[in-house]
Parts: C-alpha cells; sequence; structure tokens
C-alpha cells in the first residue's frame, strides 16, 4: 500500500505560453466551466498570471490569482496530489511575487462547503474577513450556471467566505 504523504519532489515555475492550453482545460474539468468567480469578479485563469508545481514534465498543482490595488488575489489553487507540500509551496511563491510589488494583502474566497480549503487556509495565516450569506445562488442564477448545487460533505453550495492573510502594514 502506497504511502499517501509521501514526499515528492517538483519545481515552481511561472505559468508560460505553452501552459495556457492545459490550465483552460484543467480549469474547465475541476471549476465547471473556464471561469472563475471570486469576490464577486469574473476571471478567466488561463489568461492570469500563476505558476505550476511540475514534477518529471507532470503538473502537479496550479495557483492563479491577480495583483489589484496594493492587494494579492489567488483566483485558483489547485493541487492533484493532496498532503504533498504542493499547495504550500505555491502560495508561499505567490506571497513572495505579491511582497515584491509591494502588496499588503494576499487574499482570496471559497464557498462555505469547502472545508478542506477553509482548513488548509486558516492553517496557513488566513483570516476570515466576510461572509456573502446566498451569493452563490446570485452567481449561479446571473453569472455561472454551472455552479454545483452540492458541493463537498453533501454541503448545500450558498455562501462565499472570504480570507486575507496581512503582508505589511
Amino acid at each position: 500500500m502506497e504511502n499517501k504523504n509521501k514526499k515528492i519532489n517538483f519545481k515552481i515555475r511561472p505559468v508560460i505560453e505553452k501552459d495556457r492550453e492545459w490550465i483552460k482545460k484543467f480549469i474547465l474539468k475541476n471549476w465547471g466551466s473556464e471561469k472563475v468567480i471570486s469576490w464577486g469578479k469574473v476571471y478567466y485563469p488561463h489568461k492570469l498570471p500563476g505558476f505550476v508545481a511540475v514534477s518529471n514534465k507532470k503538473y502537479l498543482g496550479l495557483i492563479t490569482f491577480k495583483i489589484e490595488r496594493g492587494n494579492c488575489e489567488i483566483v485558483t489553487l489547485n493541487c492533484i496530489k493532496k498532503r504533498r507540500g504542493i499547495g504550500t509551496a505555491l502560495i508561499e511563491r505567490v506571497k513572495k511575487e505579491a511582497l515584491k510589488l509591494s502588496c499588503k494583502k494576499l487574499k482570496l474566497a471559497t464557498t462555505n462547503d469547502n472545508l478542506d480549503a477553509l482548513r488548509f487556509y486558516q492553517r496557513r495565516r488566513f483570516y476570515i474577513t466576510d461572509i456573502h450569506p446566498n451569493i452563490v445562488s446570485f452567481y449561479r442564477k446571473k453569472i455561472k450556471p454551472q455552479i454545483p448545487l452540492v458541493g463537498y460533505y453533501k454541503i448545500p453550495i450558498r455562501d462565499e467566505i472570504r480570507l486575507e492573510m496581512r503582508l505589511k502594514d
């Protein structure tokens, strides 16, 4: 039986043009559409800056982000292999980029059903700043009908939970 927490070697590098078609397909497969909604804005992750985790020419993870008004918003974070340090390494790489660009905050949003993400982010010094009750119903109706009604752990997807990490005061 394979040890699921086995360390693997991977490299983090910036997204390059040849990654964009893979990102487009990956987001479609994992997010139900090429479009992602975060903090009330629509994004197309394959068009955003980001970083990929790779090992032996295989993608292991992806993070995309947007810099705006002195803040860095993580738009997507996905790891193909969980609990291997990939997600943490991707966040640290974006954090380094945000500090280089003088950002004051790192922010992101997730949904109420994504308990694993809430655990993950809070353990990495993000704190909850806002909860927008039932806004996902609005997103589903007006912007992205592909958002499922029920998510992880059979929890109805309704609310957007916003988290932040202070980088500078």
